[in-house]
């Protein structure tokens, strides 16, 4: 634990405290940095969690502000970018789907994905069903129009439109049958409507579709009337009706120990538009009132998410003046935080509250019975490999390798039978033989226990200590079969008799060698230990071909690309963005890379006779 405070002064501002190594375990703001501070450490805080924090800290940084709401924006800024572990944060929710705008396109999409961190893209979501999503982008691709194709640039090399067009779905930007700014208005209009504004969109639908008809364009105004029809039937589907004119957010949280659910339901124009669910972790066991703060900060720090000028919230949270100067300052306008006591808005705020709490003991149940497996599958491998002890922490390497040169191999990592992704490593292979997978797998795993015996002379707060390497794995798992396993046996010499096992898995027959045993062990092909092993296994093999085909491409592009005059990283990266891989660009014809944005035709044909004279 820190011995002596840094002097700190007695304005707001944002303290930040890290341990020996320089982590950042926890930040915090204030409107006084000396008083707050100190308050960590006057020993009063009967939370477990918060003396595991204090007895780890080492050193105090901070950085004082104007007041406590830039504090609040600045903690929050710094939440996002360190992940503290005591600091209430919104879990991983990368499987959840979502509805992107790329808006750093010339004419952009609307798509399904499942990210959201790309630069210049708008994310609408997330969203409960996958399914739901694919029928909305159906029905928003026929009412405004937007294209379907993939990538930067619209259309095909053929240079013609596609079905879409003809089937009245598109508008074809590909061949210029639609001016950029109008594409642009079509968006926008996708926009507002995944916002929630539903009213303006069907007022100008319909505006447009009188316009066609008092000027006798009747096919036009059929077809705003269609557009118009399949709007108003994806709102009713969508979106209830509630007494509530004004545009608001209901925000509720719910708490379990460390575990909580933050729900939020979006009221525009008069309609409950939407209703999101979040899973938080909170190992400091913050109260309700700091841990919804910390949501609301963090939810709206979000690009496509725009602040009513209404939240409804519960006891205690309204009453945090510097929340709400924050709010507003993100927002460039006024608003408010309430918690209202009767009428419709308290119904929601109530539903809201029982939705988050539903949410919780579901993910909690949810979480119990993955345990319980894993713990049954550990249990059961135990006792089928005939190990002292179920085992924990499990490790298994793969090789991979292209004809046998760019040989790489990969550890992937296991812990309580889910992946523990931050150990994950990769070897690159040298000095052996090509194609040697045998020497490969024997090389990776001495050099893995090589680094085992480093980390046991490092303290846990030295910079170069790796705690993937640290920890001795309970069970090593070899992507193979009886060659492969033999093959790794004399680079565990010393550590199977420290209680180190060791398994190879060979595909198709799903077939368990082991070191003693003469005849493969064949398990029933439901059994969850069978089933551990197995998504072990893919997920080494997927690391390590995944690796491997990366550095594969990097090689073939600078092979390809680099040495042509005339084409830098600017030119390349443009290259390979419109054609996807360097094979592509060598498949090119000079046509086709004169219309490459970014690179002029001079140097089109340059790289067109550069490529096609080297061959």
């Amino acid at each position: 634990m820190i011995e002596k405070l840094p002097p700190l002064p007695d304005q707001p501002g944002v303290y930040l405290l890290r341990d020996a190594a320089g982590k950042v375990l926890y930040v915090g703001k204030a409107k006084s940095l000396r008083k707050r501070v100190a308050s960590h450490f006057n020993g009063t805080h009967p939370n477990l969690a918060h003396r595991e924090l204090i007895d780890a800290v080492e050193r105090v940084d901070f950085v004082v502000v104007a007041d406590e709401a830039e504090a609040l924006l600045t903690e929050e800024a710094f939440i996002k970018q360190y992940r503290p572990r005591f600091n209430v944060r919104l879990r991983d929710d990368k499987s959840y789907p979502y509805i992107a705008i790329s808006y750093d396109e010339e004419f952009p999409r609307v798509y399904f994905t499942r990210e959201r961190h790309r630069p210049g893209r708008l994310y609408f979501g997330p969203y409960a069903s996958a399914k739901r999503v694919r029928s909305t982008l159906d029905v928003l691709q026929r009412v405004f129009y937007v294209r379907s194709c993939t990538g930067p640039q619209p259309g095909r090399r053929s240079g013609s439109p596609c079905l879409d067009y003809h089937i009245k779905r598109c508008q074809a930007p590909c061949v210029g049958y639609v001016t950029k700014e109008e594409y642009r208005r079509n968006i926008d209009a996708v926009a507002r409507f995944l916002e929630g504004r539903y009213l303006d969109l069907e007022r100008e639908l319909e505006q447009r579709m009188r316009a066609f008809a008092e000027a006798q364009q009747y096919e036009q105004a059929a077809s705003e009337r269609n557009r118009l029809r399949a709007v108003r039937s994806l709102v009713d589907q969508k979106a209830p009706t509630v007494g509530i004119k004004e545009d608001l957010d209901v925000v509720a949280v719910a708490l379990k120990d460390e575990d909580c659910n933050a729900q939020v339901l979006q009221v525009r124009d008069g309609r409950l538009s939407d209703r999101q669910s979040f899973y938080l972790r909170n190992e400091a066991k913050r109260p309700a009132e700091e841990v919804c703060e910390q949501f609301l900060l963090q939810y709206y720090s979000e690009p496509s998410r725009s602040i009513p000028p209404v939240v409804l919230v519960g006891e205690g949270v309204a009453d945090r003046e510097p929340l709400r100067e924050a709010l507003e300052r993100k927002r460039g306008a006024p608003v408010r935080l309430h918690t209202p006591r009767r009428g419709e808005k308290r119904e929601l705020l109530a539903l809201a509250l029982r939705n988050a709490n539903l949410a919780l003991e579901q993910e909690l149940l949810r979480e119990e019975h993955r345990r319980q497996q894993r713990a049954e599958a550990a249990e059961e491998l135990a006792e089928e490999l005939a190990l002292e002890r179920p085992p924990v922490r499990l490790e298994c390497f793969d090789v991979s390798n292209l004809a046998g040169t760019g040989t790489v191999a990969s550890m992937v990592v296991f812990e309580g039978g889910a992946a523990k992704r931050s150990d994950y490593r990769r070897f690159k292979i040298e000095g052996i033989t090509p194609g040697d997978d045998y020497g490969a797998l024997k090389q990776a795993l001495e050099r893995r226990f090589a680094n085992y015996c480093a980390q046991q002379e490092l303290s846990p707060y030295d910079s170069s200590y790796d705690p993937s390497f640290a920890s001795r794995p309970d069970l090593v798992v070899i992507d193979g079969g009886r060659g492969q396993l033999h093959a790794v046996l004399g680079a565990l010499g010393q550590w199977r008799s420290e209680g180190v096992g060791v398994v190879a898995l060979a595909k198709r027959e799903e077939l368990l060698y082991l070191p003693d045993r003469a005849r493969p062990l064949g398990l029933d092909r439901r059994a969850p230990a069978l089933k551990l092993l197995q998504r072990l296994r893919d997920e080494a093999h997927r690391f390590a071909i995944t690796h491997q085909r990366g550095r594969r491409t990097r090689g073939l592009s600078a092979s390809l690309l680099d040495q042509v005059p005339g084409i830098g990283p600017a030119r390349k990266k443009a290259l390979l963005a419109h054609f996807g891989s360097p094979g592509a660009v060598l498949a090119a014809s000079r046509e086709e890379l004169e219309l490459v944005p970014g690179i002029p035709p001079k140097v089109a044909r340059e790289l067109h006779a550069h490529l096609h004279r080297t061959g």
